[in-house]
């Protein structure tokens, strides 16, 4: 395992990498603004389509992060379980995309 895919997962938990942190925190403060923004509008009476369009952004913006932590989970995660036979990962991953498509 290189160390830029460093982690360590066990017990339904990720140590991640500073720079992976960084880059998903950094995702949802993005989001957290687009929400207070949202709020914003509403309290200023904005247009219903207008704030329509910005919880649509929102949306896309929530699944972009899911597509790059589900991604580095893949890459991580479950490429180290399967290496190490555990074929249970499979499936929960199996479950989870199910769970996303929804």
């Amino acid at each position: 395992m290189s160390d830029e895919h460093a982690c360590c997962c066990s017990d339904r938990k990720r140590q991640r990498t500073d720079e992976e942190y960084k880059r998903l925190m950094n995702r949802l403060s993005r989001i957290e603004g687009q929400i207070r923004g949202v709020k914003g509008m509403l309290e200023n009476d904005a247009y219903c389509t207008d704030i329509v369009l910005q919880v649509s952004a929102i949306n896309a913006a929530l699944n972009s992060f899911n597509k790059v932590l589900l991604a580095e989970h893949i890459r991580t995660c479950v490429a180290d379980d399967i290496r190490n036979g555990k074929d249970d990962t499979i499936e929960d991953l199996v479950n989870t995309i199910t769970r996303l498509m929804k």
